[in-house]
């Protein structure tokens, strides 16, 4: 078999392990070496055509039937290997100390064989299959092992297992640590390296082990071992201990409440996925596209939360993110895998974080899970004063293990959180809610093993969502190994409501908070938190917490707090959008309303296939801003059901048509004696219910409730005909200079079509006919200024194809598109204030659109905020402009 992966992984220039080797026994072997790099695992190597078929076992072998231990295979080894013990020199590929564990020889367990080359043949087939077995005759290990394909962690993961038979033990087989030739156990080996095989003897204080903290932080040339990009890799786990405890080369990071996911990033793809590899690329849509952003080629290991004001991790809202409106994305990385085709998952954790480091640069979605070289009860009892989950403590020179839950990754937690599996729920006698509790367990050997009835935690809406995901899966039968008694009387009530079991198959994971585990392993005062959509229901078993004393050595502390806190307070952000971009019906609770958007994919505007979601999502971005001039004002609602191409007509009388919650003003028309409701804009919840009506534009009033005859602005609307946008323009300067000849500050917008509107605030001191006759002077002396291409002519016919200076918007129930609203128009306009500056030649309406609205508003501000401030004295302006005229 080639040996060409292992030389090239290789120098032999520098390290002492064999080249090459050829067996001249009729027997095939096996070897076990015990080798501590920068992380202790075990090799497991079986001769097949020449060479050593090489399995890396990060627990070692078991002779327990009952244990699988992950077995990740690696590269072929040459038959010299068999015999190697040493040192591999640092910054050499597997640089550290090794030791011949066991050796031996075996065969397959099944099958009469002639020779040796009959083995071979049948080994390789089994190896081709996905399951080898064999016996053993070695040292320590004895009896018929399997070794077994496997998809968990990718395509080089296998289980290695013990046959039951009469070598069968339950005993810890690896606390045997001394080698099977020299006697020595691996800290034996490293204190005595002039008695090692191999040509290049390292001197003690080489390998990583050996090598001082301070040391280890330099930053190193090593790059990893090349290899091609991985489609899929099972994430390294932690080992839950009891407490925080003080030890040297540890790290200690937030245990961050989220979903673990790890992010594949290639050619300028992405995929970012689960523990148990679902894609997350659509359901955390925010940090896919901020991982595209990257353009990097690289495979990195975090979590998505979802981060409160406070920096804290909040679950509840994660397991409820449906848009960007239900909180804060954040993808906190904390490990690089892979990085330009090279895997790094050999190189020590500070090297990987130093590596990443400088490929992830500061980003609102993306951020580095900060490391503390600190104290561990220390950073405990900062993060519980915080009201965190928990903390991690990894080893500083500690390997990556795809799959392998580690001891040299612990965590500690603050609260009691774990995952239970859903088998069933109850509902009491003459109970109105759609159930009255869930029973969880968690698997035990292939079992399901009852934990507990939660009662506590759930929305009537929640339990309506999952009794929908209940439905598929009821079954006559208990899927618990011994069926839980839910009609069983506590201490704390001893006469239980009756209550039924509804039993289901178990397949639904969920977290779960509780006080305590009693004695018969039931929680104490369970509450749901969530649903886990990112773990297999077979993947949850009972998590005991380890006494961290056998895991770990205590040592006073090494080295001084060098950072202080952990989190930061996080800043107001920006309002990102309200709907997902995939699904077509979704349901939201604004302003403690529920509402329903439906038709979401509908195109609104044909040419830039720009749809009702991207309309919705702009007004609740924009809401902030657009609401101070609707608020308490009633609204003409102008609807486009099918967008700008389709039929469209005012809805105004809401009589009867609108939820109860929606304010109204009934107004009675002089015109026709008619009592109509109109809709009164309160807050964002009006707003999008106007915008889901199909109300591109929002067309309120220039006076508001309860001062209905008095507006809060005069308004000169310049309406081109036959003009161009540079007429237009230059009509808006005049008007300036006519206004500012009275001492007026006028205030410009973009009517988002084809015309210009300038606002004057009057706070809501005058009536509409003395704002429409002071806006008739305006409208005369600019006319005059402009005679060639202006008219103040109401008719449309003695206009003479000539710009309209509508002084005569200034009467009651008069509307024009709000500021910042939208328009029904090809590109999505908006209507946008403007700074004065600008209003010069090669401003276009096409300036500003749904795309680039926000980011402008962002950047500026409201400046149009004077026009519902105090307002004008138009008294005085008149009577100043009186004595200018006949002086």
């Amino acid at each position: 078999m080639s040996l060409v992966i292992y030389k090239k992984k290789r120098k032999f220039t520098a390290t002492p392990e064999p080249a090459g080797g050829k067996s001249n026994d009729q027997r095939l072997i096996f070897v076990i070496q015990k080798h501590h790099a920068s992380h202790l695992h075990y090799d497991f190597r079986l001769e097949m055509e020449g060479v050593l078929k090489s399995w890396a076992v990060p627990k070692g072998p078991s002779t327990d039937p009952s244990v699988k231990r992950l077995a990740m295979m690696v590269e072929d080894h040459p038959y010299d290997y068999r015999t190697f013990e040493g040192q591999i020199p640092k910054g050499q590929y597997g640089g550290g100390t090794v030791i011949v564990w066991d050796e031996g020889v075996y065969e397959p367990a099944k099958g009469d064989f002639k020779d040796k080359k009959s083995k071979n043949k049948s080994l390789i087939d089994q190896l081709h299959k996905g399951k080898i077995v064999f016996n053993l005759q070695g040292k320590k290990l004895k009896g018929e092992f399997a070794l077994v394909k496997s998809s968990y962690s990718g395509e080089h993961s296998w289980l290695l297992m013990k046959v039951k038979d009469k070598y069968a033990k339950t005993t810890d087989i690896t606390k045997k640590d001394k080698s099977v030739i020299s006697g020595k156990t691996v800290k034996e080996m490293e204190k005595a390296p002039d008695k090692i095989y191999g040509r290049s003897i390292v001197q003690k204080g080489s390998t990583r082990k050996d090598m001082p903290l301070s040391k280890k932080k330099i930053k190193t040339k090593g790059i990893g071992v090349k290899e091609k990009f991985p489609a899929t890799l099972s994430p390294m786990l932690a080992t839950l201990v009891d407490k925080p405890f003080d030890a040297e080369n540890w790290l200690y990071e937030v245990k961050w409440d989220g979903y673990r996911a790890i992010a594949h990033l290639y050619k300028g793809k992405v995929n970012l996925l689960s523990r148990n590899h679902k894609s997350f690329n659509e359901k955390f849509y925010p940090v896919y596209d901020a991982l595209k952003e990257l353009a990097i080629d690289a495979v990195v290991d975090g979590e998505v939360i979802v981060l409160s004001d406070d920096g804290i991790a909040d679950f509840g809202q994660l397991q409820n993110w449906r848009s960007e409106a239900d909180g804060r994305l954040m993808y906190y990385i904390f490990d690089l895998l892979w990085l330009k085709g090279y895997s790094l998952i050999d190189l020590p954790l500070y090297e990987r974080r130093e590596k990443l480091k400088e490929i992830i640069p500061d980003h609102p979605f993306i951020r580095i899970s900060q490391s503390f070289d600190s104290t561990g009860t220390k950073f405990f009892k900062a993060a519980r004063n915080m009201k965190l989950e928990g903390i991690m403590a990894k080893k500083a020179d500690s390997i990556y293990v795809p799959g392998a839950r580690s001891k040299d990754w612990l965590k500690i937690k603050i609260s009691n959180r774990h995952e239970a599996v859903i088998g069933g729920f109850t509902r009491n006698e003459g109970s109105s809610k759609t159930f009255s509790s869930l029973l969880v367990g968690v698997f035990d050997k292939g079992k399901l093993h009852y934990t507990g009835k939660i009662g506590t935690g759930f929305s009537d809406e929640l339990q309506r969502e999952l009794k929908k995901k209940f439905k598929s899966l009821v079954r006559k039968t208990t899927p618990f190994f011994k069926e839980p008694d839910v009609n069983k009387p506590s201490r704390f009530r001893p006469d239980p409501p009756a209550s039924k079991a509804t039993w289901l198959d178990p397949t639904l994971v969920c977290e779960v908070s509780y006080t305590e585990i009693t004695s018969d392993g039931v929680m104490r005062h369970p509450s749901f938190e969530g649903m886990r959509e990112d773990k297999k229901a077979d993947e949850v078993s009972a998590e005991k917490a380890s006494p961290v004393k056998k895991i770990i050595k205590t040592s006073s502390l090494h080295k001084t707090l060098h950072k202080k806190g952990v989190l930061k307070k996080e800043e107001k952000q920006e309002r990102k959008t309200l709907l997902n971009p995939t699904e077509e019906t979704q349901v939201k609770k604004i302003n403690g309303h529920e509402m329903k958007f439906t038709n979401l994919s509908k195109i609104y505007w044909p040419k830039g296939k720009i749809t009702k979601r991207d309309m919705l999502n702009y007004y609740y971005q924009v809401a902030p801003f657009i609401l101070p001039y609707l608020k308490n004002r009633p609204q003409s609602m102008n609807r486009h059901p099918d967008g700008i191409n389709g039929k469209s007509f005012y809805f105004k009388d809401v009589t009867g048509k609108a939820p109860a919650w929606v304010e109204t003003f009934l107004y009675r028309s002089e015109a026709d004696s008619r009592d109509r409701h109109y809709l009164v804009a309160k807050d964002e919840a009006s707003l999008l219910y106007m915008a889901s009506l199909g109300c591109i534009e929002m067309n309120p009033w220039h006076s508001r409730v309860g001062a209905e005859n008095y507006p809060d602005w005069c308004i000169i609307d310049l309406d081109p005909a036959k003009n161009t946008f540079n007429q237009v323009i230059e009509a808006a300067n005049v008007t300036k200079t006519v206004l500012e000849s009275m001492g007026v500050t006028g205030y410009p917008k973009t009517s988002g079509s084809t015309g210009m509107h300038i606002y004057i605030p009057l706070g809501a001191k005058y009536t509409y006919e003395q704002s429409k006759e002071f806006a008739r002077v305006i409208a005369g002396m600019v006319q005059e200024a402009l005679p060639s291409f202006t008219s103040i002519q109401r008719a449309v016919k003695d206009r003479k194809g000539k710009m309209y200076i509508d002084f005569l918007q200034n009467r009651p129930q008069a509307t024009i598109s709000a500021p910042y609203s939208l328009r029904p128009k090809p590109g999505a306009t908006v209507s946008m204030p403007l700074y004065w500056e600008e209003v010069k030649k090669g401003l276009k309406m096409s300036d500003f659109t749904i795309f680039n609205a926000i980011e402008r508003i962002k950047t500026e501000g409201d400046i149009f905020k004077p026009v519902i401030g105090k307002g004008i004295n138009l008294e005085k302006i008149i009577k100043e402009f009186s004595k200018q005229e006949n002086s």
